[in-house]
Formats: C-alpha cells, structure tokens, sequence
C-alpha cells in the first residue's frame, strides 16, 4: 500500500488540475471568471491564482526546490488577467507537482514537512493529502461560481 502512494497522490493532484483547467475553459468569457457577486468573496480567477500558487510554492518549492516565489496577496488582488495565462499558470502547476512527486520516494513522505504552516510539525504525506483537500475545497467553490456566475 504504502508503495501506492506517491503515484496516486500524482494522479489525484493531476485530474484535480485539469478539472481545474476545465472549469476556468467553461466560462462564457474572461470576464465572468473575475466576476463577484453577492456573498463571494473570491473570482474564479483569484482562486485559480491560489491554487497555482499554493501548489507552486509547498509542492515546487519546498519539496522540488524549485525558483517559484509565491506573491499570496497577488493571488487575490489581481483581475482580469487573460485566460490564455490562467491556462498557461494551470499547465506550468501541473508539470511542477508531477515531476516533483516523481522525484520523491516512499521514505520521503515520512520524513518530517520543512514547514509547520498548519502550526504542528506533520510528516510530508500528511501534508500533501492536506495540499490536496485544499485544492478540492477551492475547485468545487470554483464550480459553485461558474454555476452562479453563467446562465
């Protein structure tokens, strides 16, 4: 079991990354994704900067050791950025948490996280299932938007 793993944690974040890039591809025009309406906080197109960042920055960065340097407070104030880039953020995120996933090993996911962001130390598996809840919970407040948002 534990040897399944890193390559279902791989297919998981992929399919949940390109239904992200579905759902951004659903929207009638660019402007509907950085729409807000009513209680929403949060466009389409913020939550999709988040997510990209989010992944960039604790799978890329801390554990691929990437060059990504995370702006958090970019990722909900920016607006109508094209969805061409939204895109191009989505595929650059999938091919970072791939090929950083590809790099670790099984021992790896019981070493200890280099970050304690949830304010407890955690091992690096229990980390990316949290990473991965984070960005089903975004998605499907994605999905509620574009629903909302389109007629």
């Amino acid at each position: 079991m534990e040897n399944d793993i890193l390559p279902s944690l791989a297919k998981l974040f992929d399919r949940e990354l390109t239904t992200l890039e579905k759902e951004i591809t659903l929207y009638p025009n660019e402007e509907a994704i950085w729409k807000l309406a009513g209680e929403i906080k949060n466009t389409a197109g913020n939550l999709c900067l988040h997510l990209c960042g989010n992944l960039q920055h604790f799978i890329g960065t801390v554990l691929g050791h990437t060059s990504y340097v995370r702006n958090r407070d970019n990722e909900f104030a920016a607006r109508a950025i094209a969805r061409e880039q939204l895109l191009r953020e989505i595929s650059t995120t999938r091919h970072v948490v791939k090929a950083t996933l590809a790099k670790l090993d099984a021992p790896a996911l019981q070493n200890e996280y280099p970050l304690q962001t949830l304010g407890y130390p955690m091992t690096t598996a229990y980390f990316l299932i949290h990473l991965y809840g984070h960005l089903n919970y975004h998605l499907g407040q994605i999905n509620y938007h574009r629903r909302l948002i389109t007629p």
